[in-house]
């Protein structure tokens, strides 16, 4: 499973994670993704797709 959205394609981030002591160590944030039934050209198929997304209404929900 790719870690993407299919609406808005948000991916993994990178980046520097940080102790008290300041050394560095590598880290990744990871979308918040949720495997959903959604329309896509008037039929039902499942996708992973991010909260921002449902929250929002980009997608319509297949019931």
């Amino acid at each position: 499973m790719s870690k993407e959205c299919a609406i808005c394609h948000k991916s993994v981030a990178y980046g520097n994670a940080i102790s008290h002591s300041h050394r560095r160590s590598n880290r990744r944030w990871e979308p918040n993704l949720r495997r959903v039934r959604i329309v896509v050209n008037g039929a039902p198929k499942r996708a992973y797709v991010c909260t921002r997304c449902l929250r929002s209404g980009k997608v319509q929900r297949a019931i």
